[in-house]
């Protein structure tokens, strides 16, 4: 129902239950205004909003005067101004003068409306309140000397979250916003859900990072950004939570096409970032996200799977890997007639060929790698291709997925003794079930996963004594703290700050010797700066040694591309595009060996950019999953803070280690709900209506009045 009415001779028609303040502002009145948001309820505290009302004597507070039909309302008159104007003299007497030093110096409410109105407090007793900055609290931090007790904090924590934990305490003859008793945030029940940060108008309580405005939701929803495929974490893991899984798994596969593979090996950069490790301990997302691949049901992101009309172009993917399967995965929805080629038996790459089977299962893989079929790929395997010049001739476009299947044997002396083996001729042997040549006595050169992947698989092929020895620190190893753990558990030995000085032996390998570093550093140029410790030259015996020292793209310069470092496929910045016109490059090729999710997310990329040279418009974006509107009403959880990270179930180390069995059975079904409620959801935040300066209002009535 609309109802007439005029705010300063302006006739309005405005929705009944609108309040005066409300109803101004969405037409482009601008009244000044604090204490109010639109998200929350009214309290008309700051005495800024007065208006006058035809008929009736005194002023009133604007946002909490319902319109009637007829109402004739005056914002601003003689008896108006020197009232707002007090409210705003008597907020100011508590407040630092000096905005320049605060944080939040130029996105300000409070700054902007001083502005607007030309006040300050020098008519008035000004008085400092003398409160300490309270910095002892996860992510926010509290300064009560900057508050002019608008409630929107608390209003926002009790009645828009529920949680109510913020409340007004008094400190002699000051009043402040607190909890109860003045514990911790953590200790009274905070969600940390940052919604009294975000309609704080003062800086009062903020954010313990600082952030731009273009940095807000990338530094405030860590896990979502750092993810390289940029999958909305919080959205699944709020379906994990509610017992929906087939839906969190669509919302998954928006942006994954495996999301069971990546539930295994993903290596989870947002668990790193997530702002609850600052509470606790960080949620664990990635085995949610394997528990939905393997609790959900495919019928919801397959029905709602797009697939566009036939393009008539044709291309072919040269490369099944992670980065190739995605990228010709999205091409045949966008409806190109895609071909993918893969060298190998199966499809998969590294998933296939280097994760050992006990992290990642072969059916896994498989299943996965079926969706393709369903997306029309055409896949052909053992089908090598070299000459990719000559290829491109019988397609639109051809892209390089190539992969880094080369291993890097060091230049040291007896690199090239029998029983010198490397990284991945060795992982690919025992992926296919093929002689390694490897002995009873190994010794693994490197600190990488790919590392602890060779050290473990020699492990379950039946080798006794197993050392591993890398030229960083062991604060420096870039394998994940979980593979190293697990590793010792398995009886592999690690030596850290070791320089690999030889091979030894004489028909064959007989061992290593190494010489201990005292430190390890690099130049300005990335050279590396080795000063090793003096007389620390030993040996460790060995009849097989394995370097995992890097791997490499097995390509030549007589494939006719312009090739960069590391043997790596150059290609244009900011592109995919390879040296030769309609041929393309991504993945590990392009960049050198790193990690499935980051292959998926170039493979994302590489489909998009084709897609636009192919005559499409690159979207590739998907809606698989409901789009719902979550519960701002969060509720509180006693000892919330406190919930401990549900722990991964994996094999006892004696039960796994001779087997390339599955060792881990991710999070039990009694705690996997659990552990998404331990979400912070941070993206709520920014469901909340930001706030907007009088200048928007006033341009926007100009607009209006214009039209």
């Amino acid at each position: 129902m609309r109802v007439a009415i005029e705010i300063d001779g302006k006739p309005l028609q405005v929705d009944s239950g609108l309040n005066v303040l409300e109803a101004a502002l969405q037409n482009g009145i601008y009244i000044p205004h604090l204490c109010h948001h639109p998200d929350l309820p009214d309290i008309g505290s700051c005495r800024l909003c007065i208006v006058e009302v035809d008929g009736e004597e005194g002023v009133r507070p604007a946002c909490k005067l319902t319109v009637r039909d007829g109402m004739k309302i005056t914002t601003d008159s003689p008896r108006i101004a020197p009232l707002r104007k007090l409210a705003m003299e008597l907020l100011l007497a508590a407040h630092p003068e000096d905005c320049s030093t605060c944080p939040k110096y130029g996105r300000c409410e409070l700054q902007t409306l001083i502005q607007y109105m030309g006040v300050s407090a020098t008519r008035m007793h000004t008085r400092v309140k003398g409160f300490a900055q309270n910095d002892r609290n996860p992510l926010f931090l509290h300064d009560m000397n900057r508050c002019v007790l608008c409630g929107r904090c608390v209003r926002a924590c009790g009645d828009l979250r529920g949680v109510g934990v913020l409340q007004y305490n008094k400190k002699d003859l000051e009043t402040y916003v607190g909890t109860l008793q003045d514990r911790l945030l953590k200790d009274s029940g905070c969600r940390f859900c940052g919604a009294c940060a975000e309609v704080c108008p003062t800086g009062t309580i903020r954010d313990l990072l600082e952030y731009s405005p273009v940095e807000k939701k990338d530094t405030l929803i860590p896990c979502q950004a750092t993810c390289p495929a940029r999958t909305e974490v919080p959205r699944y893991v709020r379906y994990v939570k509610e017992g929906k899984f087939s839906e969190a798994l669509a919302v998954v596969h928006e942006k994954l096409p495996f999301p069971e593979c990546l539930g295994h090996v993903c290596a989870h950069p947002c668990e790193s970032q997530c702002r609850r490790g600052e509470v606790n301990e960080p949620v664990s997302i990635r085995n949610i996200k394997r528990y939905a691949a393997e609790h959900g049901s495919n019928e919801l992101w397959k029905r709602n799977s797009k697939h566009l009309p036939a393009t008539g172009k044709r291309v072919c993917v040269v490369g099944g890997g992670p980065a190739g399967m995605t990228a010709a995965y999205y091409l045949a929805k966008q409806g190109h007639a895609v071909t993918l080629k893969e060298a190998y038996p199966t499809l998969g790459g590294q998933m296939a060929y280097g994760i050992p089977s006990y992290r990642l299962p072969r059916d896994v893989v498989a299943k996965e790698a079926g969706y393709l079929n369903d997306a029309g790929v055409q896949v052909e395997t053992g089908c090598r291709v070299t000459d990719f010049v000559g290829l491109r001739q019988d397609y639109d476009a051809v892209l390089l997925a190539l992969g880094t299947h080369k291993g890097v044997r060091l230049p040291i002396p007896g690199s090239d003794l029998p029983g010198v083996l490397v990284n991945s001729d060795f992982l690919r042997d025992a992926a296919m079930g093929r002689p390694t040549g490897i002995g009873r006595r190994v010794i693994v050169l490197g600190g990488g996963n790919v590392a602890f992947d060779c050290a473990r698989t020699a492990r379950r092929l039946g080798a006794e004594e197993i050392d591993l020895a890398c030229l960083e620190a062991r604060d420096k190893m870039t394998a994940d703290e979980e593979e190293i753990a697990q590793a010792q558990e398995e009886g592999i030995r690690i030596h850290p700050a070791h320089t690999f000085e030889a091979i030894v032996g004489t028909d064959r390998a007989e061992g290593v010797r190494f010489c201990r570093v005292k430190s390890f550093t690099f130049d300005e140029n990335r050279r590396a700066i080795i000063e090793k410790e003096e007389n620390s030259d030993y040996v460790i015996g060995a009849d097989t040694v394995i370097f995992a020292t890097g791997q490499r793209t097995d390509i030549t310069p007589e494939a006719g591309l312009e090739l960069g470092r590391g043997n790596s496929i150059a290609v244009q910045p900011g592109s995919c595009r390879t040296s030769v016109a309609g041929i393309y490059a991504c993945g590990d090729a392009v960049y050198g060996t790193r990690t499935v999710i980051q292959a998926v997310a170039a493979g994302r990329d590489a489909a998009s950019e084709m897609d636009r040279a192919l005559g499409g418009d690159g979207d590739i974006s998907e809606v698989l999953a409901p789009v719902e509107e979550p519960d701002a009403r969060i509720g509180k959880v006693e000892g919330f803070a406190g919930l401990p990270r549900a722990a991964e179930q994996f094999v006892e180390p004696e039960a796994r280690e001779h087997t390339f069995a599955p060792i881990s059975a991710g999070l039990c079904d009694s705690e996997v709900c659990g552990e998404a409620g331990r979400c912070l959801q941070c993206d709520l935040r920014f469901r909340i209506t930001g706030h907007r300066l009088w200048s928007d209002y006033i341009q926007e009535g100009k607009e209006d009045a214009a039209q």
